[in-house]
């Protein structure tokens, strides 16, 4: 299922887990090569990118491990739902990535797929991996947030 997201946007996936697993220190929006009926596939909201990462090959910015489900009515058109893709972005922005994932620890993740102005668009980030306290930490922060807000709506 299709979801809006911000003004204009069509939110088709998330990973809702990078924000727990990650600490993001830095966002940017690629465009995504795409052939045949992937598009339609994702239109009907058939992609999970909550396993997939970036890396960067040839100087080039290439996304693994996203599966877009084979579209129903799409026969032989049909690729492999687990293909790596191309993100299509400029040199300048793949030298800084580049720059940054070079440091040990520091990866590219994608952070959700959508369609932006009929154009498939995947938002990467720059991401760093949680310890298990930081994790905690995290969680407790938010509960006693959730608590605060409980206390004060009354």
């Amino acid at each position: 299922m299709v979801e809006s997201g911000e003004a204009g946007e069509k939110l088709v996936a998330t990973n809702r887990k990078a924000r727990h697993e990650f600490f993001i220190l830095d966002t940017l929006e690629a465009g995504i090569v795409l052939k045949g009926t992937e598009v339609k596939s994702l239109r009907e909201g058939k992609a999970n990118v909550s396993e997939s990462y970036a890396h960067i090959r040839n100087d080039e910015v290439w996304l693994a491990g996203m599966h877009i489900s084979p579209y129903k009515q799409g026969s032989f058109a049909n690729v492999d739902p687990l293909r790596e893709r191309k993100l299509l972005l400029h040199k300048r922005e793949i030298a800084k990535l580049a720059a940054k994932t070079l440091q040990k620890g520091f990866t590219l993740i994608p952070l959700k797929l959508y369609f932006k102005k009929n154009v498939a668009k995947v938002q990467i980030g720059v991401a760093q991996g949680k310890k298990a306290h930081d994790q905690r930490h995290d969680i407790a922060r938010r509960e006693s947030e959730r608590e605060i807000r409980r206390k004060y709506a009354r």
